[in-house]
């Protein structure tokens, strides 16, 4: 029956991925030596959404800049998105700072040993927070990542998108139901590595797979159609002019985001939704004629929810009106100073291409 676990499912499903996992698991991800509650926490947030080959450098960098728990906390925000640049999604590293701050503000400079106490902080949900637990500190919790959805779905022949709360629900208790009573780091690695490498999206290799024997989804030929796909909808396009000014020694004038919105508080071109507002902007900032603007190419972007259509408009030569000069929000920066601040990725991607 879909669904069903028995005992003696759960004892083999475990036992046989962990015979796989010590000849065929990843052994040298970098956040797995030493496994320490602070590099896992960092990994898991670099993780989202995010491939592990694209992570690594990451991972190492960051650390390299914040090599411990209080040092992240005492960093500013600028530089922790600086160092997060080009990772996307930077609600993760908000969050990273945030977290950081209220560890030292409430658990003395480190992640609590706790589920509900890590669920508490910004950034760290359920799955995030079995997943530290469970390697950096052996407890026997559960993760259900995007990974682990997909080999229960497949395995246990689970229909249904698993964001909706009643197959979400029922994966939590499977994935509760197959922990194993030792090796519980080793375990939820294992997890991460079967849906990342052999069970993956397209193409699965389930000839290689060691729960392959038990897998619904295979025996049934339905490996393609599970996980059942979210309903699908078209993404909504949305346009903007970028402001690209330089002044006389070649300087980019840059805007601080607002906290709250899409890039929040990274540093990126001023922007406008028309030629209107984006006049308006350029005369109460900038000295020199606005119609002289010079049309670049267009640079498309896709976030999760929309595609953005930039149109920039560049201005050499410009000085800024008295009250401009820097401040927190808005000031002139060298091309050597851009690698020192948090900017969106095609944003980052047009200035190096000028």
């Amino acid at each position: 029956m879909p669904g069903s676990v028995t005992t003696t499912l759960v004892d083999s499903f475990a036992a046989q991925l962990l015979d796989w996992f010590d000849h065929a698991g990843r052994h040298d991800l970098p956040w797995l030596h030493p496994r320490t509650p602070y590099r896992v926490w960092l990994s898991e947030i670099m993780l989202q959404q995010t491939q592990v080959k694209t992570v690594i450098p990451y991972f190492a960098r960051f650390l390299q800049a914040f090599p411990t728990l209080p040092d992240l906390a005492a960093a500013s925000l600028d530089d922790v998105l600086a160092q997060w640049s080009g990772l996307g999604y930077y609600a993760r590293a908000r969050n990273l700072h945030a977290t950081a701050r209220a560890c030292v503000e409430r658990h003395g400079g480190d992640l609590p040993r706790d589920l509900d106490a890590l669920i508490a902080l910004p950034g760290i949900g359920r799955s995030t927070a079995g997943a530290i637990l469970s390697q950096a500190w052996g407890d026997r919790f559960p993760i259900l990542d995007g990974n682990v959805k997909r080999v229960l779905a497949r395995y246990h022949g689970i229909a249904g998108w698993p964001g909706l709360p009643a197959v979400e629900k029922q994966m939590w208790s499977l994935a509760g139901a197959h922990l194993p009573e030792a090796r519980m780091a080793d375990y939820t690695q294992a997890q991460m590595d079967l849906g990342a490498t052999l069970c993956t999206r397209s193409d699965p290799a389930c000839m290689l797979c060691p729960v392959q024997s038990g897998c619904v989804a295979l025996r049934d030929g339905r490996v393609d159609e599970l996980p059942t796909s979210k309903p699908g909808k078209a993404l909504p396009e949305r346009t903007a002019l970028v402001l690209l000014a330089a002044n006389a020694a070649g300087q980019v004038l840059l805007q601080r985001r607002p906290p709250s919105s899409i890039w929040a508080s990274l540093w990126s071109l001023p922007e406008a939704a028309d030629h209107d507002s984006a006049r308006a902007w350029f005369e109460r900032h900038l000295a020199g004629e606005y119609d002289r603007a010079e049309a670049l190419v267009e640079v498309p972007h896709v976030f999760s929810h929309y595609k953005l259509r930039m149109h920039p408009l560049r201005w050499r030569d410009l000085q800024a009106r008295a009250a401009v000069n820097d401040n927190a929000d808005l000031r002139w920066v060298s091309a050597a100073e851009l690698p020192q601040l948090g900017l969106p990725a095609p944003i980052r991607r047009m200035l190096q291409s000028l």
